[in-house]
């Protein structure tokens, strides 16, 4: 099984509209570790990280379920970090 991790930037409509709890009952779908947050300038970031297969699927998720809210998802990689246990909410 193959190993990666993300760290993604979602803009447009992503801050007061659910999107950080839908994004963590997302990631809970499959087996992932990480966090999002809110940013001051109105971005979301997250950090994922898991099988190569469950990170595409929740990124894929995420897609669908905010089709009409994400304007732009930067989505890069990173190397893993061993400090998550889970994946939660960030503040």
């Amino acid at each position: 099984m193959s190993y990666t991790a993300k760290h993604v930037t979602y803009q447009g409509r992503v801050q007061g509209v659910g999107f950080r709890f839908t994004v963590r009952q997302i990631a809970s779908r499959y087996d992932l570790t990480g966090f999002v947050r809110n940013l001051p300038d109105g971005t979301v970031e997250m950090f994922v990280q898991g099988s190569t297969d469950d990170v595409a699927l929740c990124l894929r998720d995420i897609g669908e379920s905010f089709a009409g809210y994400v304007k732009n998802a930067k989505i890069e990689d990173v190397s893993p970090d061993a400090r998550f246990d889970g994946f939660s909410i960030a503040f």
